[in-house]
């Protein structure tokens, strides 16, 4: 139960890093402009810097899942366990917090909370059984 845990909150980190290059380095794009409804790139331009401070947000919870993943095989199992659920509970709690403060943006907060959610469930469950 801890390896599949394991598995979700990594491939919810690989998300998040996939958000941080939309958000900090391609928010003008095409792509980026068509994921997150900002119309053209002169209006997307507007919200460059916004974008850019989010997505660096994004990475440093990727960053801290991934730090959780290498402590916890590398034996500091407490350790990566606690970083494990600090990054992937910070997701949940953001795509919460953009459910409930845009209900028309559900999707992506279930795209974005639905992976650490399960990953956070089967950590719990596999550590305590453990």
């Amino acid at each position: 139960m801890v390896i599949a845990g394991i598995v979700l909150v990594g491939i919810a980190a690989l998300i998040h890093v996939f958000i941080f290059y939309l958000e900090s380095i391609a928010w003008t794009s095409e792509r980026a402009r068509k994921t997150f409804g900002t119309g053209t790139a002169e209006e997307a331009e507007g919200t460059k810097e916004l974008a850019f401070n989010q997505g660096f947000y994004n990475l440093f919870l990727a960053v801290l899942v991934a730090l959780g993943i290498v402590f916890y095989f590398s034996g500091g199992v407490a350790a990566g366990a606690a970083l494990m659920f600090a990054g992937a509970g910070s997701m949940v709690a953001a795509s919460l917090v953009l459910a409930i403060s845009s209900p028309d943006k559900a999707g992506a907060a279930a795209k974005q909370g639905v992976l650490p959610l399960l990953g956070v469930i089967a950590l719990a469950i596999g550590l305590a059984i453990a």
